[in-house]
């Protein structure tokens, strides 16, 4: 039983955004994936159905996961995180596989998914590394271990394969940079990917390479009364060509065919409203036929008429914005928004480093979840398979979000320090 002193401190405006998104997500869900064999709200045969049962199990999870003395999460975190590495490590031998990939344990009509709990298992073991007394980010010691805790389930993620999952992982740069990591770090990886994006856009890598002289040409100058290093500019301009140079081959090499397609779409590049830029185009479609107010629930044409493949999933936001238009659109924006600011500014305020640490990661895995979904499902970034937390259909994804939530609510009603 949780006690009375416990349940007042817990922050209810988390746990109210928290529901008030599940029940958008599963009011949408019901929408995107009513057929004519439906007999009711309560068909569980129905992915509707079977959405709600999850959700159901979610309001059991959730007092266990409350009720657990919140030093059981931090003395514990590498034992769990251990058991989840060993859950995708025996996905190879018992997993199943759907549409090419080795991602799920497979019981009967349910499918669990075991990276989705990784992402709070592998936040409870950079907590705790982090906020052990002998850990410096500033020393390179300990940054190699940090980048360990998360290269291993990354690893064994992209090996299923699952490459949308592994991005996700580069949340963990948000609460590392918080703890100390040198913000260099997250320029190079920037930087990088600004690179990576204008040299395929452009098509000439030595456009690119005058452009970066020109650039470190200006920089040295506009620095030169701090007598910057012509050394370190020249390495750094160098290493910066020799990327662009690079990306031909990483393209062409290392990417696989549809994600090459997927990119060449996003970039103008190529038009295959048929193929693999069908979701995209239909998506686009559905949310342009919102307007303002949108159509109304169970009202879409595009949702309606099955035009989105999938849509109850990845692409569940092109329903929220066909049926409830712009304004339902920002609606769960701004609950986003209010959700992750507000788990920020309750992390800002343990009394608990390891509290701090892993409400920075779980708001940070929230966030890129949430960024990245809305910006494939508009069309702005290739489609990778991320769901939209809380409101895509998935029981793995809801428990996985919900666990990852919760803990953070238990950790903050024990650690919140009041001023």
């Amino acid at each position: 039983m949780l006690a009375r002193s416990t349940t007042l401190r817990f922050d209810w405006l988390m746990i109210f955004l928290y529901f008030a998104l599940v029940f958008i997500g599963w009011i949408n869900i019901y929408s995107a994936s009513l057929n004519d064999n439906a007999s009711g709200y309560f068909d569980f045969s129905q992915i509707y159905g079977k959405q709600m049962l999850w959700i159901a199990l979610s309001f059991f999870l959730i007092p266990f996961i409350l009720a657990i003395d919140s030093k059981f999460y931090e003395r514990f975190a590498s034992v769990i995180y251990l058991i989840s590495i060993v859950s995708l490590i025996g996905l190879f031998v018992f997993g199943k596989n759907i549409a090419g990939q080795t991602a799920w344990y497979s019981f009967g009509s349910f499918s669990i998914q075991p990276s989705e709990f990784v992402k709070a298992a592998t936040a409870l073991a950079l907590a705790k590394y982090l906020s052990d007394i002998q850990t410096n980010l500033k020393e390179f010691r300990s940054q190699v271990n940090a980048f360990l805790i998360l290269t291993v389930p990354m690893l064994l993620i992209l090996l299923q394969p699952d490459p949308g999952s592994v991005l996700i992982y580069l949340a963990f740069f948000f609460p590392l940079y918080r703890e100390g990591l040198s913000g260099l770090y997250l320029a190079v990886g920037a930087t990088a990917a600004i690179l990576f994006v204008v040299t395929l856009y452009t098509d000439n890598w030595w456009i690119v390479a005058i452009g970066i002289l020109v650039i470190g040409v200006v920089a040295y100058f506009i620095n030169r009364k701090r007598r910057p290093s012509l050394v370190k500019y020249t390495f750094i301009a160098l290493a910066a060509i020799a990327f662009t140079f690079s990306v031909d081959y990483i393209f062409d090499n290392v990417f696989k065919q549809h994600h090459r397609d997927r990119f060449n779409i996003v970039l103008g590049k190529e038009v295959d409203e048929r193929g693999i830029g069908y979701n995209t185009h239909q998506s686009e479609i559905a949310i342009s036929n919102g307007g303002w107010f949108g159509r109304g629930w169970t009202e879409g044409t595009q949702t309606k008429g099955d035009f989105v493949p999938e849509q109850h999933t990845d692409y569940i936001f092109s329903t929220v914005g066909e049926e409830w238009g712009f304004i339902g659109s920002l609606t769960i924006i701004l609950l986003f928004v209010g959700l992750i600011t507000r788990i920020i500014f309750r992390a800002e305020k343990q009394k608990n480093q390891f509290a701090r640490i892993y409400g920075y990661s779980a708001a940070a895995i929230i966030f890129v979840h949430f960024a990245v979904n809305i910006s494939m499902v508009i069309g702005i970034f290739p489609t990778v398979g991320i769901p939209l937390p809380f409101i895509s259909y998935g029981g793995s994804a809801l428990w996985g979000f919900t666990i990852l939530l919760f803990i953070f609510i238990k950790l903050d009603a024990t650690n919140f320090h009041y001023t």
